[in-house]
């Protein structure tokens, strides 16, 4: 039901940032299927631990590109829940370089659905980029969520580190929950631009 309602959802989304869905349906054995875009490119992962982090030119452009894949998805009361560095990739379309796909939309759900609960499944997401409010009361995560995450991921493009590190899951959920990120220029040892480093604060923000 799960890998049905999310093939269902991702149709109804046609961003050019967001991952294609050409067709879906079930096999003569039962398997439910889909087919989606090929994407032959690198997710945003790859391309900083085998990289390093990016110039700031090159991280506008790519966030400006998930947020409007992220856009479209809120304006129809849907949330990612799951945006990460890990689910974006940088692809090659029409001589274009990095053309940005935002993928898996598997822990989207529509605001007005029922409540998740912890019986099912609690903590959705991943937690190096989850906001303060998945972690403390996942039911009242709303479009704000996703734009944590990508100040979470903006900040690990152009610092070439997560925004906060820690040796548990506890530790780094508290984290999330009351640490004040170190700025990205201080993490990053030299200068950002004030504007870059102001919006990804703010992405960050608490409350």
């Amino acid at each position: 039901q799960r890998f049905e309602r999310e093939v269902q959802i991702t149709c109804k989304l046609n961003n050019p940032n967001t991952v294609a869905i050409y067709d879906y349906g079930r096999t003569p054995e039962g398997v439910f299927y889909y087919a989606m875009e090929f994407l032959d490119g690198i997710d945003l992962q790859v391309l900083v631990e085998q990289y390093g982090a990016q110039c700031e030119g090159r991280v506008i452009r790519l966030l400006k590109a998930v947020c409007s894949s992220l856009y479209e998805a809120h304006s129809l009361g849907l949330v990612h829940r799951d945006i990460k560095p890990a689910n974006i990739m940088l692809n090659r379309r029409g001589g274009e370089p990095d053309v940005v796909k935002v993928l898996d939309f598997g822990l989207v759900r529509a605001l007005d659905e029922a409540k998740v609960t912890r019986q099912t499944g609690g903590l959705a997401g991943t937690p190096l980029y989850m906001s303060p409010e998945a972690i403390q009361s996942p039911d009242t995560v709303d479009a704000r969520s996703d734009i944590y995450a990508v100040g979470a991921v903006g900040y690990f493009l152009i610092t070439g580190k997560s925004v906060f590190e820690a040796t548990s899951l506890v530790e780094l959920c508290q984290q999330h929950i009351t640490t004040i990120p170190a700025s990205p220029s201080e993490r990053l040892g030299k200068a950002v631009s004030p504007e870059l480093e102001s919006a990804l604060l703010a992405c960050l923000d608490k409350n």
